[in-house]
């Protein structure tokens, strides 16, 4: 079992992003491209010898022969010991907690999170860093670096190992522990949730269905709802992680949601239904007849999260990313906590949490968690929903009702423009820069800009600086409108624009949504010129 050396070349466009590494699975399967990253993983973090980490995936196509690949790299690199789920599987959420759990080195996570999987589609990557969570900047621009002059990579030549048996084997002098992925974040959940009152809810009737998208929190799901908090059977749905996750699109919105968003608005309704994504860290809430935005389930989950035993001191903080509305603002300021506004990406939330600044976090890209780990967590989100619920003995309705009257609703949606080539999407973008300084004043369709900004961010605990992390404009009567391209697909350029409208607490909170956003999406799409340069006014995606 002696370590070869493999000839490789460097391999342009393996920058990592805030969320690792995304490419169409053939990409990652090409001759030395994993090999490549892999390899620039362990070399940017200044070896692998002696050390610890943490695999997994969300089992995707290609994520079996992808862990394979890295275990035989880590033995060659001389890692001491690798933590990986039974099957290769583990949850992003699961993943984080073994690597704070055990105190690792680190974990490298096999995900492209809530994009369609198969060997067609889209596959993933991402280093996480020794607190759990994404690595930050300086991390992934080391590792780009050596991507970019990387000559070989190491690998043992041997038979692949088999991770369908629990227990621990050696794959040269590299021990592998082959774990239960439920088991330790199942115990997690216990110590933050009232686990007797949950049961207690199911067990005076309370109905639910969690649709799990034949993704990787189906397994977590079953045993924590099903199992430990007594749920009929059948309360999960599409439970079976599946390599193209059943050929569906494992994003949990009422779009690709949609059967569970139908049965939940039908005179059948049970009285709560959720949803997750491809590796677990995102979710949909929704109630019998009444949908709750991203934006709106954080402003919720911050003010009721004492009622869970895990928060029951209160919470330190709370922050979101800056597309996400300002409805968690004032449950802070209501609260007496730090309200604190992040460019998109987990990572930044990280920083917050480990100074102890913030408790709860939260993304409209629907992600929500809180400092029990350093990601998303889709169902913790869920739990706490439920165990906000028992507490209350309010259905969902009544809880968002409850809430407007005192905070305020704010309206939202996001559209999504996906597939816009890239330089009709620069094109947008930069057409608003040019105009920034000038827009205070101007009507479009029936409003009028009161303010508008590029979004810049400096890190509290840091320093750091990013800038570019998205264009802001306000208008007159309590509207917002927010320009961001998205990171997170392979294919084309999205152009995503987030549209929101506040109603304070003594107005009407029953309009649809998008009938209270129509003047502001009207006066977006006549400031943003989409007809004339993307060649459409309509969204592919509205959220």
């Amino acid at each position: 079992m002696t370590p070869r050396s493999i000839p490789c070349s460097p391999i342009e466009g393996q920058k990592p992003g805030t969320s690792g590494l995304r490419k169409k699975t053939r990409v990652f399967m090409q001759p030395g491209y994993l090999e490549n990253f892999v390899q620039s993983v362990f070399n940017g973090i200044g070896g692998a010898r002696g050390k610890t980490f943490v695999v997994g995936g969300d089992g995707r196509f290609f994520n079996a022969q992808a862990i394979q690949t890295i275990l035989k790299m880590a033995a060659a690199n001389g890692v001491a010991r690798v933590i990986v789920g039974k099957g290769g599987l583990l949850s992003t959420p699961a993943a984080s907690h073994l690597i704070r759990l055990n105190k690792t080195d680190g974990g490298l996570i096999l995900s492209a999170s809530h994009n369609p999987g198969g060997i067609d589609e889209d596959f993933g990557i991402k280093f996480n860093t020794p607190n759990g969570g994404p690595a930050p900047e300086g991390v992934t621009d080391a590792i780009y670096a050596e991507t970019t002059k990387l000559d070989c990579y190491q690998a043992l030549d041997v038979d692949d190992i088999v991770l369908d048996l629990i227990g621990e084997v050696t794959l040269g002098t590299m021990k592998v522990a082959i774990i239960d992925p439920v088991v330790d974040y199942q115990a997690l959940m216990a110590t933050l949730f009232d686990f007797a009152k949950i049961r207690a809810l199911f067990a005076s009737g309370f109905t639910m269905k969690f649709d799990a998208m034949h993704a990787v929190t189906g397994p977590y799901a079953q045993a924590v709802l099903e199992g430990a908090l007594g749920a009929p059977k059948g309360t999960v749905i599409n439970a079976t992680p599946l390599e193209d996750f059943g050929g569906g699109h494992p994003d949990p919105n009422p779009v690709w949601a949609k059967p569970l968003m139908d049965l939940m608005m039908s005179d059948i309704a049970p009285d709560f239904g959720a949803a997750s994504d491809g590796d677990g860290d995102r979710n949909m809430v929704v109630g019998r007849g009444v949908y709750v935005t991203p934006s709106d389930s954080l402003a919720v989950l911050a003010a009721n999260a004492h009622l869970a035993p895990g928060y029951a001191a209160g919470i330190a903080g709370v922050a979101r990313s800056m597309p996400t509305s300002g409805a968690s603002d004032r449950v802070a300021k209501h609260l007496g906590i730090e309200a604190y506004e992040t460019p998109t990406g987990w990572k930044f939330f990280g920083n917050l949490m480990d100074a102890g600044k913030v408790t709860i976090c939260g993304e409209e890209s629907a992600g929500t968690g809180s400092n029990h780990v350093r990601e998303k967590d889709g169902l913790w989100a869920v739990l706490l929903w439920l165990n906000i619920l028992a507490e209350r003995k309010q259905s969902v309705a009544d809880v968002m009702a409850d809430h407007w009257k005192l905070f305020g609703r704010d309206y939202y949606s996001r559209h999504d423009y996906e597939a816009v080539s890239k330089d009709a999407a620069d094109e947008v973008m930069d057409g608003i820069r040019a105009r920034m300084g000038d827009l205070v004043g101007q009507q479009f369709a029936t409003l009028t800009v009161a303010k508008s900004d590029e979004f810049t961010y400096l890190d509290p605990v840091d320093g750091s600086v990013s800038s570019k992390q998205g264009l802001r404009i306000w208008f007159e009567g309590g509207a917002r409108a927010v320009l961001r391209l998205s990171g997170t697909g392979t294919e084309g350029a999205t152009l995503r624009i987030y549209l929101e409208q506040y109603a304070d607490s003594h107005e009407d909170h029953t309009r649809d949504a998008q009938d209270a956003l129509s003047n502001l999406r009207d006066a977006v799409v006549e400031l943003c010129e989409l007809d004339r340069i993307i060649g459409r006014s309509e969204p592919d995606v509205m959220t």
